[in-house]
């Protein structure tokens, strides 16, 4: 393991952002992170998986630390479903794929969601009528501070949408090192979204399975979302809101193409990318396709925003405001950042 000094961040958050750290290691094991710590006491400031999921609006004074713990096993199985452990290192498509080319459902809805496997039960992350508190069994996680591993099962994670205590009430306490899944061996297939309905018919499948299910999937993210390769960004920027049953009827009075689905609570879920298609900027026009020098919002999709090449962390963080702020003003509904802003 080394310790760099300096280092740049760029290539290792999908925004493509130029950001330094003044110390930098990657960790392999739990040995290795022990180590590292035993040298910088204070702990490190930010923790790296993907990069997918953060805005790096600064340089990081202090130390950062890429967690590359690999590894998949199966732990255990009974007549049902299938016990699979895999490194947080791990990336997180690539275990989608394990999965279904073992046969195991649950996760593959998630396919193509970018990042690692470390950062799907911190973000709870989901799509198309599935999420990760669905299929999860247990993480370890190592204390920081405490130097000491730490089991965590559903109800300690205090999983939400696109939440968990990882997020509020333990942020930056813990690494998580490795996360267990209970996956199906007889799965259950959710395409009740229409647009996976959609796209399976226009793939000519009339009895999906796991393969197809997973394609027609990354052929929607693929037509949707931009590649981060091609255009830095951090996916679905904003959470989908969600308000009482009541203001939703009301919006829909003004707004008839309004877009809302219905939590189990009774309160209807926006759909944020209309809201912001729907508002604008002051001058005039459409959030999508936007573009302030190289900070903007996908032309098809305004749930994203993009870096065109040469944005900085700050100049994208403020057109975030902007777009909350014109949301706000038409609609009366506030809109949350999803991605981890630093």
């Amino acid at each position: 393991m080394q310790v760099h000094e300096n280092y740049p961040l760029k290539s290792l958050n999908t925004f493509g952002l130029p950001a330094l750290a003044r110390y930098f290691a990657a960790v392999r094991s739990i040995g290795e992170l022990q180590e590292l710590l035993a040298s910088y006491r204070s702990g490190p400031k930010l923790i790296l998986g993907g990069g997918s999921n953060v805005l790096l609006t600064k340089d990081v004074d202090g130390l950062v630390v890429k967690n590359e713990i690999m590894g998949i096993t199966k732990t255990g199985e009974d007549e049902d479903v299938v016990y699979l452990r895999s490194g947080a290192g791990e990336n997180w498509h690539s275990l989608v794929l394990y999965a279904i080319n073992n046969g195991l459902g649950g996760i593959e809805n998630l396919s193509l969601i970018p990042g690692n496997v470390g950062a799907s039960p911190m973000q709870n992350i989901g799509a198309y009528g599935v999420e990760i508190k669905d299929v999860f069994h247990e993480l370890t996680a190592f204390h920081l501070e405490e130097k000491t591993n730490y089991t965590f099962r559903a109800k300690d994670c205090a999983f939400g949408y696109r939440e968990s205590v990882f997020k509020n009430k333990y942020k930056g306490q813990f690494l998580i090192t490795d996360v267990t899944f209970r996956l199906a061996k007889r799965p259950v297939f959710h395409t009740e979204y229409g647009a996976i309905r959609q796209e399976l018919e226009k793939m000519g499948v009339s009895q999906p399975g796991l393969q197809t299910i997973s394609q027609a999937v990354i052929n929607i993210r693929s037509s949707k979302l931009p590649d981060p390769k091609q255009v830095g960004n951090a996916g679905s920027f904003f959470k989908n809101p969600s308000v009482p049953a009541e203001t939703f009827e009301l919006l829909k009075s003004s707004f008839p193409g309004i877009v809302g689905y219905t939590n189990a609570d009774g309160s209807v879920k926006l759909a944020a990318g209309w809201l912001i298609e729907h508002s604008g900027p002051p001058e005039g026009g459409s959030w999508k396709g936007y573009r302030d020098g190289d900070a903007g919002v996908h032309a098809q999709q305004a749930l994203v925003l993009v870096n065109y090449g040469n944005a900085s962390g700050a100049a994208i963080y403020e057109l975030s405001g902007r777009v909350m702020q014109s949301v706000e003003e038409k609609f009366g509904v506030s809109l949350e950042r999803e991605v981890n802003i630093l």
